[in-house]
């Protein structure tokens, strides 16, 4: 039941700081901050001592403590402590798992909120068959229980949670702190591939992750400094009503087919502006604009 996990939570809770040096949070100062070439919905700031401050627009910040090192006093309301080493993590944000292979830090996923059949990356289904990873429940109904037991240090959920509430609720009285990734919200498809650093930042990963994403800078360089092809561009998709539905020119999608030197066409005109990445068009006024473009 719910109340026997807040129990077991209460008793695991308390961890043994006696004898650690009392560090004070406005005795830190900041030593560095991670370079980013295009993401914008998140920052990492490094402090004397190893300590990492970590946050993610508009409102998620998290003071990321090294192993053996102590909570630091006078934090500000709203900061969440991550202890390291974070290596009991439960992946609700499955993006997030081709950024941990290529780190090289699977391992540090325990808990998976997905079964092995539906997984599309093979190594994130060997280790479920394995027992290395084990299934602990979609977003919406987590098995706490497990989570628990586990010892789960980090829950990494994606935006979807945040139609279901309780869950948060549930693990923040778990004392299981969530990071909620938005890398859904970067416009620019580079930022996206840039929250890898973010979770190197978590793992002690980040010359790794600085060597990866330099090198495939490197590689797309030769195609962005090309001149564009003059080549207009429709994507879209239809529903099983027959509508149409295209994305807005502020989109990634829209963003990667211009860095590939095509041209977007946009239907951004024929609709109010609103937050939604994506718009519907009424079949004729695509067939008008769509017609004479070079790729479908």
């Amino acid at each position: 039941s719910i109340e026997a996990v807040d129990k077991e939570a209460d008793v695991a809770a308390g961890s043994d700081t006696a004898g650690m040096e009392i560090i004070q949070w406005d005795s830190l100062a900041m030593a560095d901050s991670m370079e980013l070439t295009a993401a914008s919905q998140f920052s990492v700031d490094y402090y004397e001592g190893g300590y990492k401050r970590i946050h993610i627009e508009s409102d998620q910040d998290f003071l990321l403590v090294p192993d053996g090192m102590p909570v630091p006093e006078g934090l500000g309301d709203g900061i969440v402590v991550l202890q390291q080493p974070l290596d009991q993590i439960y992946l609700v944000g499955t993006a997030a798992m081709d950024y941990f292979i290529r780190l090289g830090a699977i391992d540090h996923i325990t808990l998976s909120s997905q079964k092995e059949n539906g997984w599309y990356l093979e190594e994130a289904k060997e280790a479920l068959a394995s027992g290395q990873m084990l299934y602990a429940g979609k977003y919406s109904a987590p098995d706490y229980e497990l989570i628990l037991s586990a010892g789960c240090d980090l829950a990494i959920e994606n935006t979807m949670i945040y139609h279901t509430p309780e869950v948060l609720e549930q693990l923040e009285r778990l004392g299981i702190p969530a990071l909620v990734e938005k890398s859904s919200y970067e416009t620019n498809p580079l930022g996206r591939m840039e929250w890898l650093k973010l979770y190197a930042a978590l793992v002690d990963r980040e010359e790794e992750a600085e060597a990866f994403f330099s090198g495939i800078m490197e590689e797309l360089q030769q195609v962005i400094d090309q001149d564009p092809s003059g080549k207009t561009v429709a994507f879209f998709s239809i529903n099983s009503n027959g509508a149409i539905t295209v994305r807005k020119s502020g989109d990634y999608i829209a963003k990667a087919i211009e860095l590939a030197g095509g041209e977007y066409l946009s239907f951004d005109e024929t609709e109010e502006e609103n937050a939604l990445s994506t718009m519907r068009v009424q079949m004729e006024t695509f067939y008008a604009d769509a017609l004479d473009a070079d790729i479908l």
